[in-house]
């Protein structure tokens, strides 16, 4: 059996950072309260968990002598208002790269135009944008984008682990429908490589393994551009979930993972992999 691991499997740069000011932080002050989860990855929270951060819904969930950490998805406009209303020590943890969207669409708000949010509705990340414009429009289909109404002038910006594809399609939609368009590309780069070798890979093994929070926007797209390519396609949270059966017929199995998946949840579902075969040749692209 051949397996080869996507040279970007896992954390981002921006969840990296995120969670190792989590850890951080704990350890200074010994408790910390996060306000939904940091990533979405159970396995991730459930291990900060353990080093006294909890997670609460709302700001009245928090001590007034304690430290409120804002996740890497980013934060509603409002929420940051009462934190600091309150008095409330901020630990942001906002990902550099959702806090420049949030930058470019106060820009095209303030241009007057319209803002347009390719995304899914109701994610963390896009609930965040939207709070930074008035009357947002988020769009998550291209069938969404033909039923939109046309318009003289819009700022478009995208979730920023959405598909290029997606985000591709629903750009020709809209440029029929807006007569003065100004898109920003703001899928993050750590997104597009992760998508570009989920396509090489896909097409070049006999099965692919991702590894992902089923609650993980960018871990779930990615199981979908590689099913469009190769049928054999699985995603697991961990080793505990992969099926032996799967390998039967496949000598070369591809595994990638989620910008929110850690190392150790990579290198377990590889070991496990590992154990099926007593050959073995190993490659990281």
């Amino acid at each position: 059996m051949k397996i080869t691991i996507a040279k970007d499997a896992g954390y981002c740069f921006g969840v990296r950072d995120a969670v190792n000011l989590a850890y951080k932080s704990a350890e200074e002050n010994g408790e910390i309260y996060m306000l939904g989860d940091i990533v979405h990855n159970e396995q991730v929270v459930s291990d900060l968990a353990g080093t006294g951060t909890k997670v609460v819904d709302n700001l009245n969930g928090i001590p007034n002598d304690k430290p409120v950490l804002f996740r890497a998805h980013g934060t509603e406009t409002k929420v940051w208002e009462d934190a600091l209303g309150k008095g409330l020590d901020i630990i942001d943890a906002t990902c550099p790269l959702v806090q420049e969207i949030h930058d470019e669409v106060r820009k095209l708000a303030k241009d007057g135009r319209q803002i347009i949010i390719i995304g899914d509705h109701g994610h963390d990340e896009v609930v965040g944008i939207m709070s930074h414009a008035k009357n947002s429009v988020v769009i998550a289909s291209p069938k969404e984008a033909h039923a939109l109404n046309k318009m003289k002038r819009a700022g478009v910006v995208s979730q920023s682990t959405q598909s290029i594809e997606n985000v591709q399609e629903i750009i020709n939609i809209l440029m029929t429908k807006v007569f003065d368009l100004h898109f920003i590309n703001t899928i993050c780069f750590p997104t597009k490589q992760n998508q570009e070798q989920i396509k090489t890979l896909a097409s070049e093994n006999d099965v692919m393994v991702i590894i992902g929070s089923f609650t993980s926007a960018n871990s779930k797209r990615l199981t979908l551009l590689s099913l469009e390519i190769n049928k054999n396609t699985y995603q697991v949270n961990s080793a505990d979930e992969i099926d032996p059966s799967w390998f039967d017929q496949g000598e070369k199995v591809g595994i990638s993972a989620g910008a929110s998946t850690p190392d150790y949840l990579i290198d377990q579902v590889y070991q496990k992999i590992k154990q099926l075969s007593p050959e073995l040749e190993e490659v990281y692209e």
